[in-house]
C-alpha cells in the first residue's frame, strides 16, 4: 500500500544535522491532516484480546498502569489518563500509510505506530527511551517539554513498570496542533501534556542493543568455528613462578581469538536479528507456482511482517523474513525494494522458465514465512 502521506521535511538536512543529534519540531508537518483513526476507534480497538493496550493515570500524586483488554467502564475516570494502543498500524491501513512515509530510513530500522489517546492533562510522565520516535499531533494539542539526556544511571521513580524519571529539567517547551511534528533522538528527556482532548501518533524506531548483537555474532561464532581447535602456545618460555597465567599468555589468548574473530565471514545474523517479529507469524497456504501461473495476481506486505535483504557478492542476494533468511538471485532485488518501499507488487504471469523458478522460490519463502498475501 502506498503512503498518500506527504511529510514535509527536508530529509537531507534532517539526517546530517537532527537524526540522532537533537530534537526537531515541523510545523505542519503533514498539511491539512486528517488522523486516519479517531478516539472511539482507539478505545474499541483496546477491547480487543490480542492487541497490546494500556491506561496510565496519575491518582494522588502517584502513577498507576493497566494492561488491556479493556471494557468501557475503563474509560470513566475521574484522574487525568492516557490510553496507549501498540501498533496500530498492524490493523488500520491509513495508519500503515504513515509509517510507510518514513520511506528515507531502513523499514528495518522502523518498528510500529503506537497511538494514544489523553483527556485534558493526561500524560505517561516524564521519560525517555532508547530509540528514535516521531510524535505526529492527530487530534487537539498536546505540550512537549524537553529535557536534559539520560541514561541507564538517570534515576527513576519506584515501579516495576513505568520508567518515570525521578528528576526533570524543562530546557525546550512546544504546543502540538494537528499535524505538526516533533523528532526526539534516543535518551532525551521528555513529557507531553494534553490540553483538552488529543490524540499523538508516535513512530517509534528499532534499536537493537550492543549485548543481544553481541550475543547472535557469537553464536555465529561459535557455530562456524566448531569444536576441533584448540589453544596452543608454541615456542614459550620457561615458567618461573608456578601458577601463574602471564601477560605474554593473555596476549597469546588475545590474538587468537581476534584471529578466530576474523575467520567469520557469515553476517547473516544481524538480518535475522532486526527482522524478528514481536510475535509468532503464521504461515500462509498456497502454493506460489500455482499463484504465478495463473495470469497475474497482487502480492501484499502483511503489515506485522519484518522484511529486509542485503546483496551479497557474486550474482546473489540473501532476503530476510520474519527473522528467517534464505539467498536468492539477485534478479529479484526490484521485487523486493517495491515490497520493502511501497508494500505491494504485482505480479504478472511468466513464460520464462527461469523467471518463473526464481520468483516462485521468492514467493513460496515470504509465503512460508508469514510475510505475504496473495489476492
Amino acid at each position: 500500500m502506498s503512503s498518500r502521506w506527504q511529510l514535509n521535511l527536508d530529509r537531507a538536512s534532517f539526517l546530517e544535522q537532527y537524526w540522532q543529534r537533537r530534537p526537531l519540531l515541523v510545523r505542519s508537518a503533514i498539511e491539512g491532516f486528517e488522523p486516519p483513526v479517531d478516539a472511539n476507534e482507539l478505545a474499541g480497538l483496546a477491547m480487543e484480546e490480542d492487541v497490546e493496550a494500556r491506561i496510565i493515570e496519575q491518582h494522588n500524586g502517584r502513577w498507576h498502569l493497566e494492561h488491556g483488554p479493556f471494557s468501557d467502564n475503563a474509560y470513566q475516570r475521574p484522574a487525568s489518563w492516557t490510553l496507549l494502543v501498540q501498533s496500530v498500524d498492524h490493523y488500520i491501513p491509513g495508519v500503515e500509510g504513515l509509517r510507510r512515509m518514513i520511506d528515507f530510513i531502513p523499514q528495518w530500522r522502523v518498528d510500529d505506530v503506537m497511538v494514544s489517546y489523553a483527556v485534558d492533562g493526561g500524560s505517561v510522565g516524564p521519560h525517555y527511551d532508547n530509540y528514535d520516535v516521531f510524535l505526529l499531533q492527530g487530534e487537539g494539542e498536546r505540550l512537549w517539554q524537553l529535557g536534559q539526556t539520560c541514561d541507564e544511571s538517570s534515576r527513576l521513580l519506584p515501579h516495576d513498570e513505568l520508567r518515570i524519571l525521578d528528576q526533570f529539567t524543562v530546557e525546550q517547551e512546544f504546543l502540538l496542533q494537528r499535524g505538526d511534528m516533533l523528532y526526539i533522538p534516543p535518551g532525551l528527556a521528555h513529557w507531553g501534556v494534553a490540553r483538552g482532548e488529543c490524540t499523538t501518533f508516535s513512530l517509534g524506531f528499532r534499536a537493537p542493543r550492543i549485548v543481544d548483537m553481541v550475543s547472535r555474532w557469537a553464536d555465529q561464532l561459535v557455530d562456524s568455528l566448531g569444536g576441533g581447535e584448540f589453544y596452543q602456545d608454541p615456542g614459550r618460555n620457561a615458567l618461573i613462578r608456578p601458577g601463574e597465567i602471564s601477560a605474554t599468555d593473555m596476549q597469546r589468548v588475545r590474538e587468537k581469538i581476534r584471529h578466530a574473530l576474523e575467520s567469520v565471514k557469515d553476517e547473516h545474523w544481524f538480518g535475522e536479528l532486526v527482522t524478528e517479529p514481536r510475535s509468532e507469524p503464521s504461515p500462509l497456504d498456497g502454493d506460489a507456482r500455482a499463484y504465478l501461473g495463473s495470469g497475474f495476481s497482487h502480492v501484499d506486505l502483511l503489515a506485522p511482517a519484518r522484511l529486509a535483504w542485503q546483496q551479497q557478492q557474486g550474482n546473489t542476494v540473501q532476503v530476510y523474513a520474519n527473522g528467517v533468511s534464505r539467498p536468492f538471485a539477485a534478479a529479484v532485488i526490484p521485487i523486493l525494494e517495491q515490497l520493502c518501499g511501497n508494500g505491494s507488487f504485482r505480479m504478472e504471469k511468466s513464460e520464462n522458465n527461469k523467471e518463473l523458478n526464481e520468483l516462485s522460490a521468492l514467493f513460496q519463502f515470504l509465503l512460508e514465512t508469514g510475510v505475504i498475501h496473495v489476492r
